[in-house]
């Protein structure tokens, strides 16, 4: 059975022998210091690349489609270049978690 950290985005689904359960997401909420990016050509396509330069690991990529689930249907294809999404403060992020 695999054992998932809490950076990854299926640490709170449930597993048995053989396979996952039903994803459980892990809810990123709504903060009132939570702040607009506009996702640089850089970025494009790459949520891996901004999850590391903001908050420094990379496995945290699907926290930007889980927190704009309105704008990101796709977490990879969506994340383009010009596209305004909301990004969760690193501290708070990290403290959600139980990273930091």
């Amino acid at each position: 059975m695999a054992k998932y950290t809490n950076a990854s985005p299926w640490v709170q689904t449930s597993q048995n022998k053989l396979y996952l359960e039903i994803w459980e997401p892990i809810p990123i909420p709504a903060e009132s210091d939570d702040y607009e990016y506009v996702i640089q050509a850089s970025y494009n396509y790459r949520p891996d690349l901004l999850a590391y330069d903001l908050y420094g690991n990379p496995k945290l990529w699907w926290v930007f489609a889980q927190r704009n689930a309105d704008i990101i249907f796709d977490p990879i294809y969506d994340f383009k270049a010009g596209t305004i999404i909301k990004l969760p403060k690193k501290s708070k992020l990290l403290s959600a978690l139980g990273l930091g």
